[in-house]
């Protein structure tokens, strides 16, 4: 499976981004969806997760509220939208295929990734 990350870039504190995650070479609709980070000199970081038949979505706790993602089988993409963007915030935002649902926070059981995205808000 192959995935795509687009939408990164510089953004203000309070602004907002849409990440998007292009699938190919897996059935879409098949797939639990993860969205990570990195933040600099930090280790990769679970962000948000979506299962495979759009029922089910987790975030870690500091993005509750502010971040939504979300999946179109129509377009094979996963979209992460980001509002009210903090500093901290800042990092490579990658998107990744889990093993399943209830492994969907753990960074060593997805089976692919993208090559990451750059999100970074200025204070």
């Amino acid at each position: 499976v192959q995935l795509q990350a687009s939408g990164g870039g510089l953004v203000q504190a309070g602004g907002s981004l849409r990440l998007s995650c292009a699938v190919s070479g897996r059935t879409f609709s098949e797939l639990t969806l993860g969205w990570f980070r990195r933040a600099p000199g930090k280790e990769r970081a679970f962000v948000a997760g979506i299962d495979e038949s759009d029922t089910l979505t987790i975030y870690r706790d500091s993005v509750k509220g502010r971040f939504t993602i979300s999946r179109d089988n129509a377009k094979n993409t996963v979209y992460l939208q980001m509002n009210d963007l903090k500093p901290e915030d800042t990092a490579i935002y990658y998107c990744g295929v889990a093993q399943e649902w209830r492994l969907v926070k753990i960074l060593s059981k997805y089976k692919s990734w993208g090559q990451g995205t750059q999100v970074t808000v200025s204070s």
